[in-house]
């Protein structure tokens, strides 16, 4: 049996649907608007709380001084009937807030304040306390004028045989009404008050994000061309001044690398330059004496060939690096290993030596293809400018593997060991192109070293040069 239909208007929308609904919309809004309006509820909900909290302590606080005069009444008229006098009750107002019956024990009133004289007894239901204190109670519906609700205080009185019940009630219409104001005032002044903070909030979210919207306007009219400007810091030193000094250090670490990629594509551009230059050349004279024999000259065509490709390999090195996340290196290398087939596959030119030293088993996490060409290029530059003799050697210190190539060269003087590992660096330019050099052998290295979390540098102050690699050993 198919169930029936159910209207589209009754179908509930799941909560998700309506998460989903209003969220984009309440993060549609600026900061301004939604500071204050996050501001004006949590404010109009302590509000609400604290109201509620003043209208029902009011009413407690009534309803107990209501309370301790019906006991404190009943208790003198009790202790009059105990000493055998004779009562007669206050007399009570006409709109009846007060009302008082003395009951013997067999349901009949003795004795009455004015307001009931006649009535049958009001409160016979109530049943007074057996410590013989006043015990009080709320009695509803009491058919007397309009004050249907009492507060009344019930004691027993007299003696044992022929006992009496004492009832003092007293309206709390009074206290309703006193409590029925309060809660129209509130009606009114909750809001009014809402309005006024939230007008407060709304000027002060705006005072307070004008740092942040000069900030914003600075900082939109910095372009590509003129990222050496900075933005004014806010006088004060609190968290605009921070957001403002942060935004400086980023300006300054873009300006930085705009520059440095400046640099390196007019250093290409300018290496790449000769390469191509004499290729041409020597294209063009072919082209022009299309009779002539260059073999001779293929091989000086070839070499420079080979330079352009090897120039252009190490760009695309040094690109892949910058675009690699350092957290994709998550593969174990075992560097001993990689050291060895780097020293075996190692060309040496004829005259010097490549002795290999202590080299310990070293295993540390990244990219084996990046390390070893790291690696590569540190022994191709210690051969390149050794005189007889390049040792290389392997160790483990500090939890970090430290790889150690020594040449007996020239050496590097203190002021250019920074310097030697920046791109496009030579510091002997005539010699670096007659041994093949392209100037971005050891930036590489660095690179690939500062990737891995490590560092290279040139130690010692012996004769020739040392350079250092450390990398952090694998956990």
């Amino acid at each position: 049996m198919e169930s029936p239909a159910v209207p589209l208007a009754l179908r509930r929308v799941p909560a998700t649907s309506r998460t989903r609904t209003w969220l984009p919309r309440w993060r549609g809004l600026g900061l301004r608007i939604r500071l204050t309006l996050a501001a004006t509820l949590v404010t109009a909900l302590g509000l609400c709380l604290a109201g509620a909290l003043l209208v029902i302590s009011q009413h407690a606080s009534l309803i107990r001084s209501l309370d301790d005069s019906a006991r404190q009444r009943a208790l003198i008229i009790a202790a009059a009937l105990d000493n055998g006098r004779a009562v007669q009750p206050l007399p009570a107002s006409g709109t009846g807030d007060d009302v008082t019956q003395i009951v013997d024990h067999r349901g009949r009133v003795i004795a009455a304040s004015g307001n009931v004289t006649g009535e049958p007894a009001l409160f016979r239901t109530l049943k007074p306390g057996l410590s013989g204190e006043p015990s009080v109670r709320t009695a509803h519906g009491v058919p007397l004028g309009d004050q249907g609700t009492y507060r009344v205080a019930t004691v027993s009185a007299g003696s044992t045989h022929a006992p009496e019940t004492v009832y003092v009630g007293l309206a709390t219409a009074q206290a309703d009404h006193s409590v029925d104001e309060l809660v129209a005032e509130l009606a009114v002044g909750l809001p009014v008050l809402t309005a006024l903070l939230a007008a407060a909030g709304w000027h002060i979210t705006g005072r307070a994000l004008v740092p942040v919207e000069r900030l914003r306007r600075q900082a939109a009219e910095i372009t590509a061309t003129d990222l050496h400007r900075r933005l004014d810091l806010p006088p004060a030193a609190d968290e605009m001044r921070r957001l403002g000094a942060t935004l400086n250090d980023l300006l300054a670490r873009l300006d930085e690398a705009t520059a440095h990629q400046r640099q390196f594509v007019a250093d290409a551009a300018h290496e790449l330059r000769s390469p191509v230059a004499a290729v041409r050349a020597e294209l063009e004279t072919a082209a022009r004496h299309p009779r002539t024999d260059f073999s001779a000259r293929l091989p000086d065509l070839l070499e420079e060939t080979v330079r352009l490709g090897r120039l252009i390999d190490d760009l695309v090195r040094l690109a892949r690096l910058d675009a690699t996340p350092a957290t994709a290196l998550t593969a174990d290398v075992d560097l001993d290993d990689l050291v060895r087939a780097e020293v075996r596959r190692l060309h040496v030119r004829p005259g010097v030596a490549v002795v290999r030293g202590r080299i310990r088993p070293a295993r540390v996490r990244g990219d084996a293809d990046a390390l070893s060409r790291a690696v590569r290029n540190l022994l191709d530059n210690a051969v390149r400018y050794a005189r007889h003799r390049v040792e290389v050697t392997l160790d483990t210190a500090r939890e970090e593997a430290v790889l150690s190539v020594r040449d007996d060269g020239a050496g590097i003087a203190p002021a250019d060991r920074e310097r030697v590992f920046e791109r496009f660096t030579r510091l002997d330019d005539a010699r670096s192109r007659d041994a093949g050099g392209s100037g971005l052998g050891l930036a590489i290295v660095r690179d690939v070293t500062t990737h891995h979390g490590g560092r290279v540098a040139v130690e010692g102050d012996g004769p020739g040069a040392r350079l250092v690699l450390r990398l952090p050993l694998a956990m």
